[in-house]
């Protein structure tokens, strides 16, 4: 019985195409970045936190490089498209807000900030998925994003990463903290909130190279 139910382990990665596999890079990538965000938040070490900000880029490099190979192989599918969208929010939602939140964005209402900003990104990828069909028309590819695609939250993290570099993070954080009612807000964490709102526009439509 052992013997019959080991392959049926593996069917499933049988099922994968070669640009599956890069999807699960960039995937790989935004869990690295919150492990070493994490490791920053215990050790103060600025080596794990360019690390989680060296991984952003990283995970747009095998982002692009898994639609690229999809479409010159023919190889676009249901199940690509979903592990394409999950493995983007991990990298360019989640990871982000977990750098933000080590980089000391940690008022209540710089966590309501980060909620938003991921709770965006997570709506923003559901609406692509459904609509893919309408705005792909006869050609079979989709002409125009609604919204800011979510990888371009790589320009939040670029950002945390210069602040780091100069110095700028943690009780130095540009633009410092002011009080308002029972949280503290620091001002470095609207442009959490900007980029989640353009990514929920319906009214922005950027072309799709």
């Amino acid at each position: 019985m052992e013997q019959q139910a080991a392959p049926r382990h593996f069917s499933m990665l049988r099922g994968f195409h070669l640009a599956d596999f890069f999807t699960l890079g960039n995937a790989a990538c935004g869990v690295g970045a919150v492990f070493f965000a994490m490791l920053y938040m215990r050790s103060g070490l600025a080596f794990h936190f360019y690390a989680a900000a060296a991984l952003a880029p990283a995970a747009f490099i095998f982002d692009v490089l898994d639609g690229r190979i999809a479409r010159a192989r023919h190889q676009h599918s249901a199940l690509g498209r979903e592990l394409d969208s999950l493995s983007d929010i991990i990298s360019f939602g989640v990871a982000p807000a977990a750098l933000g939140f080590a980089a000391g964005l940690q008022g209540g209402w710089d966590a309501a900030a980060l909620v938003y900003f991921v709770c965006c990104g997570v709506s923003r990828l559901a609406r692509y998925n459904v609509t893919a069909e309408q705005l792909s028309g006869a050609s079979g590819k989709v002409k125009y994003f609604e919204g800011t695609p979510i990888p371009t939250s790589v320009l939040l993290t670029g950002l945390l990463a210069l602040a780091a570099w100069y110095g700028r993070i943690g009780d130095n954080i540009y633009g410092g903290v002011w009080n308002a009612g029972p949280w503290e807000l620091h001002p470095l964490a609207l442009m959490f909130v900007l980029s989640g709102s353009l990514m929920i526009s319906k009214t922005l439509h950027i072309p799709k190279l």
